[in-house]
């Protein structure tokens, strides 16, 4: 059978891949959604289940107050001894010269948990990854950063990447031991992150991530006899890269990892995005797979070229893709929120939300534009063509009350139809938006003060096609378009500050705020998705 890229749709980006006998696990970054790190698991290559998120509680993980596309950044997976060790990045600050980027490391003896609190390993730069060497040491690479990289006489942003770091983890005393050394630098494209080690006939391969996390983003391979280098350049350079075909459906393809496939070839994840017409992604970046061969040199080689394909044969001949699911009706019965939701920053999202018999009770908090805490419960957008209908019961007393259906990229890009009040207490219907480009956040109102509606559940709906989201209402006539059609682009990594500072994707979720303190809460009985899958 045939596999189609990308095999995570939506944003899943950064994936690290593990196989542990005939499961294969693929990690991916969460940023500043909550809970962190998203897990998920395969045995035919073909159908992937989320299966957890494992950064879940307080003192593993609290990101009140990180700035958007902080948090998770490139979580590295891997199993030895019995255990799966899961390595992660909490970055507190992206934004001028500095990365504030602490790294921590958790293990399991089985992949839902339960997750050990984390082990502090250091602050020196971010995507870290562990290897567990055949001689049974332990070893974290990572990224070190160099904020001197703007100064008058060095090269911006290349020189900010300051190679790549190497140091054994003595788990009995669980920190990092012995020297730190740089085995690593870059290619002539530079920018040079994301490493990963994996070992092959003698020889040590690091696999890292240039170019950016754009349309530049490219695999690079180098290798060694020994850990800590010198490290060879592949002959090609760069194994998986889109970066000069501009005609491939496929783009920002980089940061990825190997693992050994069921009949000796590599299997390979990669990140990559699915552009529209105007380059913008409102998916985000997701996760793509494809198979390398060995060559004769002890390289690996994709057939075809840099670019992976569209669609490839599945390693696993007897795989059978389960049929797409156009539609998911979520009711909020269940004891816990559905996986497929998250809110943003907190560990405590008590504080947010209470399932209840009738649907899910949003508490409203701070605003939706908030780094410390907001409600805002949402799922992600994971095709260019989709839509999403809810119910909300809502009574606000004044203008500083709101609740409803948002589409969500990060606290300055975002479209919200909300439930609110007039001063006079009249219940009204308005949009609030924000195109990114003002970095604090400032809001436009395409229909003003808004329109009237009167007391009761009201249903809110949004379609998005492409580079257009056009907001519905229904109060019990039918449903009726409410605004403009407003710019879906926007909600993407390209808009407003653009790819180098947005690393997520759009969400559309059911968002409550009380700008008061009162905790006026919102209850939303329904949430429906459904979408057209690209072809």
């Amino acid at each position: 059978m045939k596999l189609r890229n990308p095999i995570l749709r939506g944003f899943n980006p950064d994936p690290s891949f593990c196989r542990v006998g005939d499961d294969y696990y693929i990690a991916t970054s969460t940023f500043e959604w909550y809970p962190g790190v998203q897990i998920h698991h395969s045995k035919d290559l073909a159908n992937w289940d989320l299966v957890t998120r494992p950064l879940n509680r307080e003192i593993q993980l609290d990101m009140r107050g990180n700035p958007d596309s902080g948090g998770i950044w490139a979580p590295a997976l891997s199993y030895s001894d019995g255990l799966f060790w899961l390595i992660y990045t909490d970055v507190k600050r992206l934004s001028g010269s500095y990365k504030d980027a602490h790294n921590y490391v958790v293990t399991a003896p089985d992949i839902t948990g339960p997750w050990s609190d984390p082990i502090y390993m250091n602050s020196s730069g971010f995507d870290p990854s562990i290897f567990h060497d055949d001689d049974g040491r332990i070893w974290m690479l990572n990224v070190v950063w160099d904020h001197r990289g703007f100064m008058d006489h060095r090269n911006a942003p290349h020189d900010l990447f300051g190679g790549i770091l190497l140091q054994e983890f003595d788990p009995k005393a669980r920190k990092l031991v012995g020297p730190i050394k740089r085995v690593f630098h870059r290619s002539p494209h530079g920018m040079t992150e994301a490493p990963h080690l994996m070992k092959r006939n003698g020889w040590y391969y690091l696999i890292t991530a240039e170019g950016g996390t754009s349309y530049e983003h490219a695999i690079t391979y180098a290798r060694s006899r020994t850990i800590d280098g010198p490290y060879e350049i592949h002959p090609d350079t760069h194994i998986l890269t889109a970066k000069d075909h501009p005609e491939s459906p496929i783009q920002k393809v980089g940061h990825g990892q190997p693992v050994e496939g069921p009949n000796g070839e590599m299997l390979h994840t990669f990140l990559c995005g699915r552009p529209l017409a105007d380059k913008s992604c409102p998916c985000g970046r997701e996760t793509g797979l494809t198979v390398l061969q060995w060559g004769d040199d002890d390289w690996p080689y994709h057939a075809g070229g840099p670019v992976p394909e569209l669609e490839f044969d599945c390693p696993l001949p007897d795989s059978v893709m389960k049929p797409h699911k156009s539609e998911i009706r979520y009711d909020f019965s269940a004891p816990e929120l559905h996986i497929d939701f998250q809110w943003l920053r907190t560990p405590f999202p008590e504080r947010l939300f209470e399932l209840t018999p009738k649907g899910i009770e949003l508490i409203g908090r701070e605003s939706i534009g908030s780094h410390y805490e907001q409600s805002l419960i949402a799922r992600r957008q994971t095709e260019h063509r989709c839509s999403v209908e809810t119910t909300v019961e809502f009574s606000p007393t004044g203008y500083q009350q709101m609740a409803g259906l948002a589409a969500y990229y990060n606290s300055t890009k975002f479209h919200y139809l909300c439930v609110t009040a007039r001063s006079n207490g009249q219940r009204v219907l308005t949009i609030q938006s924000c195109p990114g480009d003002w970095p604090e956040g400032q809001l436009q109102f395409p229909i003003n003060e808004g329109i009237e509606i009167p007391a009761g559940p009201i249903q809110l709906g949004v379609d998005i096609t492409l580079d257009a989201l056009q907001f519905r209402f229904n109060t019990g006539d039918g449903w009726e378009n409410v605004g403009p059609v407003l710019d879906a682009a926007v909600l993407s990594d390209e808009g407003g500050v653009g790819a180098h500072s947005s690393f997520t994707g759009n969400f559309i979720g059911m968002a409550a705020q009380d700008l008061t303190g009162q905790e006026t809460r919102a209850l939303f009985s329904e949430f429906v998705y459904r979408e057209t899958r690209d072809e």
